[in-house]
C-alpha cells in the first residue's frame, strides 16, 4: 500500500488529478485491510471509494447494488473510460450470456450484483473460486431502510461475507443517522468498522416547503415554475398513478419533455428513459422513488416533491439529487393538508396486520400436515398467501429467522411456532411504531417556522455550511431572486402526424 501512488493511479484510471473530501481516507483504510462504513454527501464520488481500489487489488471487487439500473449505469461508464474488466450480472442477461460470465469470471476486477442474486449457493461457490478481495454494500442505508420489509436478503449479507473468506468490507452511503450506522455494522456483523463520516449537507440547494390548498393549486404551480425556468427537473411522488397523470398534464400544458418512471414498468423501459434523461433527451422525470439511486445527472437544477416522503432520511437522498455540479439548485416541496393520508397509508400496508399473519400461519400447517412444501418462486407464493410482495418478503425473512423455514421446507414445533407468531406480531408493531415517528419528523420539518436547513441536517450531522445562495423558504426565499443556469434548447411545438405530412408537402392532408 505505501507503494502505490494513489493520486497518479486516480490520473490514469479515471483522469481526476485529486481526490474529493474523505475519497482518499476510505480507499487508504480499505487497501489495508480494514472494513470502513463511509458517509459521504449525494454527489460526492462515493464509486471512487470502491472503483479505485478494485483497479490495483489483485483479487476481485464484490459491488453489492440495489438497482440493475444503477448497475449498468455504472458499468456503461467505466467502459466508456475504457475499464473493461467490469460486469453487470442480472436478470437482463440469458442463459448463454451468463455462462459465458461464469467461464471467464477470474477476468474481471469489478462485478455488481443484487443482493437476491447473491443468495444463491452456485453464485457464492464460483465467487468463492475467483477470491474476492473487496466487499462494497453500496447505498448500505438501504440495509436499514429497506432490508427490513422490501429487500431482506440485506440482512442476510454478513453469512455471505463469512462464506467469501471474510474479504474487506467496505460501506457506503450518503444518509446514515447514528442508529442507521449502527443498523449496518450490526446486520453487517462488523462492530470495529472504522467509520469515515462527512457532512451530507448541500450548501448549494435552497429547500422550499410551500403550502397550498389541494391538487389544482399544486399542478398549477408546477406547471407555472416549468414554463419560467427551462431546466433539468425531477418530480417526487408516492403514487405511480399520479406520477403518470402528472406527466400526461406537463407534456400537454408545457412544451418541456416529460416522461414518468416507476417500479411498475418494464425494466427495459425504465432504462430507457434513465438514460434519455441522463442524455438530455427528456427535461422532466415524474417519478416515484424507484428513481434516481445513483444517478450521476450533474445538472438537474429543479427537485419538486409533490407528496410526502416517509422519513427525511429519503427525502435528503432525493432532493440530493440536485446541484451535482455545485451550481444554485432548489429543493421544492408542496404540501397541502390531505397529504399525510398518503404516507400513513402506504406504511400501514407494507407490513401485515396480525389477522394476516394469522392466517399465513394456518396455511403453512395445513401446508405441513398435508406434507408440501413451499412453491419455488415469490409470485407463486403470493398468490399461494395472497400478501403483497413487502409482506411476503418480510414473513419470509421472519419464518426462517425462527426456524419454521429451511428454504422451500416448512419445519413444525407448536412451541417454536407460538414464539415466533408473537414475536413476528411484535417486530411489525415495532416497526410501524418506527416508521410513524420518521413520518412525524417530517411533518414536523414541514410546519417548522424557524431555517429549514438547520432543522433538516440536525438529526444527522452538528451543523451545517452556510448557502452559497439562498437558504430556505423560512429565510426569505423568493423565485424571483433565483436565477439558475438554464437550457439553451427548446422543443419543437408537438405535430400530429397530420400536420406533419402537411409542413413536409406543403398541402393539405384531408
Amino acid at each position: 500500500m505505501s507503494t502505490i501512488n494513489l493520486e497518479k493511479e486516480l490520473d490514469t484510471y479515471f483522469g481526476y488529478q485529486a481526490f474529493r473530501p474523505g475519497q482518499r481516507e476510505i480507499i487508504e483504510d480499505a487497501m489495508s485491510g480494514n472494513d470502513v462504513l463511509g458517509v459521504l454527501p449525494t454527489g460526492s464520488g462515493k464509486s471512487i471509494c470502491y472503483q479505485l481500489p478494485a483497479m490495483l487489488l489483485k483479487g476481485v471487487t464484490i459491488v453489492v447494488s440495489p438497482l440493475i439500473s444503477l448497475m449498468m449505469d455504472q458499468v456503461k461508464q467505466l467502459k466508456a473510460i475504457n475499464i473493461k474488466g467490469v460486469v453487470a450480472i442480472n436478470s437482463f442477461m440469458d442463459t448463454k450470456e451468463r455462462r459465458e460470465i461464469w467461464n471467464k469470471l477470474h477476468r474481471y476486477k469489478l462485478i455488481y450484483i443484487s443482493p437476491e442474486l447473491l443468495q444463491r449457493p452456485d453464485v457464492q461457490r464460483k465467487l468463492k473460486l475467483v477470491g474476492v478481495d473487496l466487499f462494497v454494500v453500496d447505498e448500505a442505508h438501504c440495509i436499514s431502510q429497506w432490508g427490513h420489509e422490501f429487500r431482506p436478503d440485506y440482512l442476510k449479507l454478513k453469512k455471505i461475507i463469512t462464506f467469501l473468506d471474510n474479504p474487506t468490507v467496505l460501506a457506503l452511503s450518503a444518509t446514515a443517522t447514528t442508529n442507521v450506522q449502527q443498523d449496518i455494522l450490526s446486520y453487517l456483523n462488523k462492530p470495529n468498522m472504522i467509520k469515515h463520516i462527512y457532512p451530507i449537507d448541500k450548501p448549494n440547494i435552497t429547500f422550499n416547503v410551500e403550502h397550498l390548498s389541494g391538487e389544482k393549486e399544486k399542478q398549477e404551480k408546477i406547471v407555472s415554475l416549468l414554463k419560467a425556468y427551462y431546466v433539468p427537473t425531477i418530480i417526487y411522488f408516492s403514487s405511480r398513478l399520479e406520477a403518470e397523470n402528472i406527466s400526461a398534464l406537463l407534456s400537454l400544458k408545457t412544451d418541456r419533455r416529460v416522461a414518468f418512471y416507476h417500479g411498475g414498468m418494464e425494466s427495459q423501459d425504465r432504462i430507457i428513459i434513465q438514460q434519455q434523461f441522463m442524455n438530455g433527451q427528456l427535461d422532466v422525470i415524474c417519478c416515484t422513488s424507484a428513481f434516481g439511486m445513483g444517478i450521476n445527472k450533474k445538472d438537474v437544477r429543479l427537485v419538486i416533491h409533490y407528496h410526502l416522503t416517509p422519513q427525511l432520511e429519503a427525502y435528503i437522498q432525493e432532493v440530493g439529487r440536485a446541484g451535482r455540479d455545485n451550481k444554485s439548485s432548489v429543493g421544492l416541496l408542496l404540501f397541502s393538508e390531505g397529504d399525510i393520508f398518503l404516507p400513513k397509508n402506504i406504511i400501514k400496508g407494507e407490513l401485515p396486520t396480525k389477522n394476516e399473519i394469522t392466517t399465513v400461519f394456518r396455511q403453512l400447517k395445513a401446508m405441513y400436515d398435508q406434507g408440501q412444501t413451499l412453491p419455488t418462486t415469490d409470485q407463486e407464493n403470493l398468490a399461494v398467501f395472497q400478501v403483497s410482495e413487502s409482506k411476503w418478503r418480510f414473513l419470509q425473512y421472519q419464518f426462517e429467522k425462527h426456524d419454521i423455514l429451511k428454504e422451500t421446507v416448512i419445519k413444525y414445533d407448536q412451541q417454536l411456532w407460538k414464539e415466533a407468531f408473537l414475536a413476528i406480531s411484535n417486530r411489525c408493531e415495532e416497526r410501524l411504531i418506527k416508521k410513524d415517528k420518521q413520518l412525524q419528523s417530517v411533518i414536523k420539518w414541514i410546519y417548522h417556522t424557524g431555517c429549514l436547513r438547520k432543522k433538516l441536517y440536525q438529526d444527522f450531522q452538528p451543523s451545517y455550511t452556510e448557502p452559497v445562495d439562498q437558504c430556505c423558504s423560512n429565510c426569505g426565499f423568493s423565485w424571483k431572486d433565483w436565477q439558475p443556469e438554464q437550457l439553451t434548447h427548446q422543443r419543437e411545438k408537438a405535430y400530429s402526424w397530420e400536420e406533419k405530412l402537411k409542413k413536409l408537402l406543403l398541402v393539405d392532408v384531408q
